[in-house]
């Protein structure tokens, strides 16, 4: 690693021989990048070669490990395995006086909490653009989903897992009417639609996710009692098996970091570095919306310090809206064997500066594993000329750990158990269920109010109290008044001689009720 740089490798002369360090300069290193090439041609060294001289300078990473060999960030490499000679002989080849094997500093990271710490995040974190995304829904069902995200909002209530979600749902399916009225429609079928997409996401593991305790952003921007950075490995191996997850939560990871980032310009190296390995997942059947908020984070995040660095196997797999930001350029051998091969060569032979001593079309197709084509940003912003660049070995193991590795690694990392255990608080479910309940305790209420009682029925006594109603209600007629005068002086005493006198008629009256209900 140069002062002002990270060391990637030296290019090729005329001469054949390697004569030129290419740098990836500290202070153009947010501006992006891509590693794009065929399978077996090299990403992966060049990739853990980029993350190794990052944590040296001191920048934390986040690291997608699809196929789990980056795992060998966290040991230093041998000198007995069968890669050695090759690297070694590599780095007497660029003259690198200085190579040695050496470890990074690692903490790992998994959505399923196996491989690594558990990664969540609430459902009101992730949004209903993200959500409706990962659950495939149509224009219709997402405006639904979003309906449903502001009423939780303005009843306060927390979305914080997919049982929430769920609740809201149907929550929102019993006031479609009210609903409807003052958002727009809010059809039953559109809500049921929704609930089966939940029902696929839970399978794809979705639950593992969503939830608490949330990740702290802080976690990934650590450094080690060295000054090194701290890599962010995350095992996205069995999370490729659910690539719409893997994406969309990787697009999530972004947004966060650009919405709680302060900014920050250019600074003198970056806050932190986020590869995104398979690059090609984030964008297959993306609607415009998407593709329009995905490049708007990568245009803007820049200035809050974060370099985005995407890894695919074909240049053509990113937009051009994308592959228009991203300055930093490491490409290695193309296969022309199909006619979409061959146009991805001529996109990328488009998009390096010139240089006249390289045949860039030609030159894709000749590189060797190890080899590739690169052009960084200068320190004045301008890309280099594109040059054939001998690519440097890495000092840590090129491989996966063993399980025992793995464990240790994590045991000693500074996270701890602090996400270990699922927080299960009060939230929608909870308080949807609360209100329901109290609404159903209320409405028994009120009907057994409006009810005789049961030791009532039949009944003398109850007879006399239906009576006594009936008398009540008559008191709102004026001869109902007499009676019920009449009734109360004769229950309770009182009334005068002249009063008694002028209740004849309600006398009459309440003489001959009583006799009835005593015979």
């Amino acid at each position: 690693m140069a002062e002002d740089g990270i060391f990637i490798g030296a290019a090729m002369g005329a001469t054949g021989l390697a004569d030129s360090p290419q740098l990836l300069n500290f202070r153009r290193a947010n501006r992006h990048g891509l590693i794009a090439g065929a399978t077996g041609t090299g990403k992966t060294v060049t990739l853990q070669g980029l993350v190794e001289g990052f944590s040296r300078a001191g920048v934390p990473s986040f690291v997608a490990d699809v196929k789990g060999d980056l795992a060998g960030l966290a040991m230093p490499g041998s000198p007995l395995a069968k890669t050695h000679a090759i690297f070694a002989a590599r780095a007497a080849e660029i003259g690198m006086t200085d190579w040695a094997y050496a470890d990074t500093p690692v903490q790992f990271w998994d959505l399923f909490g196996e491989q690594g710490h558990p990664v969540r995040a609430t459902v009101s974190d992730m949004g209903p653009v993200l959500l409706a995304r990962l659950m495939n829904l149509n224009d219709t069902q997402e405006g639904v989903l979003t309906i449903a995200f502001h009423v939780a909002d303005q009843d306060g209530l927390l979305l914080l897992d997919l049982d929430d979600l769920q609740a809201m749902l149907a929550h929102c399916a019993e006031r479609a009417a009210e609903l409807t009225t003052s958002f727009g429609n809010v059809s039953k079928q559109s809500v049921g639609a929704i609930q089966r997409a939940l029902l696929q996401l839970r399978a794809q593991g979705g639950d593992h996710f969503f939830g608490e305790p949330a990740l702290d952003l802080a976690d990934f921007l650590k450094t080690d009692e060295a000054g090194r950075g701290v890599v962010n490995l995350l095992a996205a191996d069995r999370l490729m098996a659910s690539p719409r997850l893997y994406s969309t939560f990787l697009l999530w990871l972004l947004s966060e970091l650009f919405e709680r980032l302060p900014e920050v310009g250019d600074p003198d190296r970056p806050k932190l570095v986020f590869f995104f390995d398979e690059a090609h997942l984030l964008f297959n059947e993306a609607p415009p919306a998407l593709i329009e908020k995905i490049e708007q984070v990568v245009r803007l995040i820049r200035s809050k310090g974060v370099g985005v660095y995407f890894i695919t196997q074909n240049p053509v797999d990113i937009p051009d809206t994308v592959a228009g930001q991203l300055g930093n350029r490491v490409q290695h051998a193309l296969r022309a064997f199909t006619p979409r091969d061959q146009k991805a060569i001529r996109a990328a032979a488009e998009t390096f500066r010139a240089n006249p001593g390289v045949d860039v079309a030609t030159a894709i197709t000749e590189l060797k594993v190890g080899e590739a084509l690169v052009s960084l940003l200068q320190p004045d912003g301008a890309p280099s000329p594109v040059a054939r660049t001998l690519i440097k070995p890495p000092a840590s193991r090129v491989g996966p750990l063993t399980a025992e590795e793995r464990a240790a690694v994590r045991a000693a990392d500074a996270i701890g158990g602090r996400y270990a255990t699922r927080i299960d608080r009060e939230s929608a479910e909870e308080m949807l269920a609360a209100r329901a309940e109290a609404a159903a305790a209320r409405a028994a209420q009120t009907r057994t109010a409006n009810e005789e009682p049961d030791d009532a029925r039949g009944s003398g006594q109850g007879t006399l109290d239906i009576a006594l109603r009936s008398a009540a209600r008559a008191a709102s007629s004026s001869l109902g008044r007499q009676v019920a005068n009449e009734i109360g002086r004769a229950m309770f005493g009182g009334g005068g001689r002249r009063r008694r006198s002028e209740g004849g008629l309600a006398g009459q009256l309440l003489r001959g009720m009583l006799g009835t209900l005593l015979k």
